[in-house]
């Protein structure tokens, strides 16, 4: 099995990969399966069920009007997140849905229907859809799961824990940081080098910088919005915006002797992604919507923070944490719901810090230790989202794994890629601590801060 970096880092809306970008891409997909099956103009009504985390948080990552969207023919990567409320607002008005932008049906909201106690055996966010006809017979009926990152499997996939069971021959295949490493010493190959002939088998070189560089234009929008933004996050919460206030305060205070003030600017960055997040915003999932803020930060950091950075090390950057990002979906999980958010927060902070060892001139070794550092130190983080919601604690949580991402860069760079455990090790401990964590610290807001902090 083969995966892009593309596929790792795509546009989508906030405020979760798992729990809105997925279950948008499921609807859609199943909408695409009756198209296929000539059977679109005979469906009188859609049913659609979420269970597991989806059905237990549903409600406050947005699922609902995900699916609502989703059955509309909306994308992910191409939905405008201003349309996006009203179109939800129109259908639960009107109580009608046009399937795929074409066929007209009556629909309500309810159809979506949240199981908060009830789980499909594969993975906790499971997804079954159900298209009838006017007499009520049965058209067709598919499970699909949201598995991390937008990543959607349909129940013919679950054997593969991919997108798709790509069988595209790579020049360097891999799927553990031991792996990757013996390539490097083979060939003497860069880590962003190695992934990048890999990317060939799907694009040429230009198309893959370009992406990438697409790809990074949209972080930096989101950043730019985050800055300019004020209020309330949606939600009930009533959490405020930070982000504009504490990059007004920066920019007045302007004391570039203050050693500490690169990391502000860090914290700041990603607060700025995760916000827009919470708000529904278009973000990057990298590699999911949760921990949406971490690689930007970093990057930010890097692009301004260093001299004479450039496009160059943009694409590095990303081409180095993908690499890391494949090791950790191959071995263990990216999915809150799966694995709690050490699977989030965790790989964001392990992609970014290994990211960062590259460009600043680190060897794979060090690399490698870097991605390590970053994960080793999530090891256990529990997804305890108050209210099912992207705010608390997961904004601060960026920010804080955005900084220790920084330091686990700058700590491996220093070294000389020597280290007693190994990415590979740190990335199995996670798959197992995530097997044993209890189901309510898994995306399920019944456990942790959930629990100890009443919604308002």
């Amino acid at each position: 099995m083969s995966i892009s970096v593309l596929d790792l880092f795509t546009v989508g809306i906030g405020p979760s990969s798992s729990h809105t970008v997925g279950p948008m891409r499921a609807a859609r997909g199943f909408v695409g399966r009756l198209q296929e099956q000539g059977l679109l103009e005979g469906v009188a009504g859609v049913r659609a069920e979420l269970f597991g985390s989806l059905g237990a948080t549903g409600h406050g990552h947005g699922s609902v009007g995900a699916v609502v969207m989703g059955l509309a023919g909306e994308e992910p990567h191409l939905v405008d997140p201003v349309a996006a409320a009203p179109l939800v607002q129109r259908v639960r008005q009107e109580g009608r849905l046009r399937l795929a932008g074409r066929h007209d049906i009556a629909f309500r909201t309810d159809d979506v229907v949240l199981h908060r106690r009830r789980r499909l055996p594969f993975h906790p966010n499971g997804m079954l859809f159900t298209a009838v006809d006017a007499n009520g017979d049965q058209l067709l009926r598919r499970e699909s799961y949201s598995v991390g990152g937008g990543f959607v499997l349909d129940e013919d996939e679950t054997g593969t824990r991919t997108l798709v069971p790509d069988t595209t021959p790579v020049a360097h295949p891999f799927s553990t940081g031991a792996e990757l490493l013996e390539i490097t010493r083979r060939t003497g190959l860069r880590v962003s080098d190695v992934v990048l002939a890999n990317e060939l088998s799907w694009r040429t070189e230009a198309q893959v910088r370009a992406e990438l560089l697409r790809v990074w234009a949209v972080m930096q929008e989101c950043v730019a919005h985050g800055l300019g933004s004020t209020g309330v996050l949606p939600g009930g919460l009533r959490v405020r915006r930070r982000a504009a206030a504490l990059h007004a305060r920066l920019l007045a205070e302007a004391d570039e002797q203050d050693p500490l003030r690169a990391m502000e600017w860090v914290t700041l960055y990603a607060l700025a992604v995760n916000e827009e997040n919470a708000a529904g915003g278009r973000v990057v999932t990298a590699p999911t919507n949760g921990a949406a803020g971490i690689l930007p930060a970093v990057l930010h950091y890097q692009q301004t923070h260093r001299a004479g950075a450039g496009e160059d090390d943009v694409v590095r950057f990303l081409l180095t944490a993908g690499a890391v990002g494949m090791v950790i979906k191959a071995g263990a999980s990216i999915s809150g719901a799966e694995v709690g958010c050490q699977g989030e927060v965790g790989s964001a902070c392990s992609m970014a810090a290994a990211g960062l060892a590259e460009v600043l001139g680190g060897t794979p070794d060090q690399v490698e230790n870097a991605a390590e550092i970053g994960l080793e130190h999530n090891l256990g983080l529990t997804c305890d989202p108050i209210g099912g919601l992207v705010q608390i604690p997961c904004i601060e949580r960026n920010a804080v794994g955005a900084v220790k991402a920084v330091t686990a860069a700058r700590m491996a760079v220093r070294g000389d890629g020597a280290h007693h455990v190994s990415l590979d090790k740190a990335v199995r401990t996670m798959r197992q601590t995530g097997a044993d964590m209890s189901d309510k610290y898994k995306e399920t807001a019944r456990g942790g801060l959930a629990l100890n902090l009443v919604e308002c």
